[in-house]
């Protein structure tokens, strides 16, 4: 069994391939990180729930997806923008707008992770992990 070297990228990929498949739910290993930019989706109204499920190990996520009426997901696009290989960080004058202020961007802070428009309100930088719309 291998490491995994990007938690957050397997994240997304494992959301994108359950929204594209149509289905419920999916489950993801769960982490803080991960709850958190979980937490976030749910407040934002990208997803429809999520449950911490223990499984006796480090636990799993299990994240209710949202769809439009149409069938479509309610996420059009997800993109991890700092990877292990290159980390991208901003100060707090320099935080991204994502479509214009329609999605959001995932940021890692000193004060944990929240979205561009928190931190812009909190006047830090940090990380940015992904942005999603």
């Amino acid at each position: 069994m291998s490491a995994l070297t990007d938690p957050v990228a397997d994240y997304l990929a494992r959301l994108r391939n359950a929204m594209m498949a149509r289905h419920r739910y999916t489950d993801i290993p769960a982490s803080k990180l991960k709850r958190a930019i979980t937490q976030i989706l749910l407040d934002k109204g990208y997803i429809r729930n999520y449950l911490n499920v223990d499984d006796g190990k480090q636990g799993l996520l299990r994240i209710y997806l949202k769809y439009d009426k149409d069938g479509n997901p309610v996420i059009r696009q997800m993109k991890r923008v700092s990877t292990p290989g290159l980390r991208r960080y901003v100060g707090a004058n320099n935080l991204p707008r994502v479509r214009n202020g329609l999605g959001v961007a995932i940021i890692s802070t000193s004060r944990g992770v929240m979205t561009n428009k928190e931190a812009r309100r909190y006047n830090v930088g940090g990380e940015v992990l992904a942005t999603i719309f």
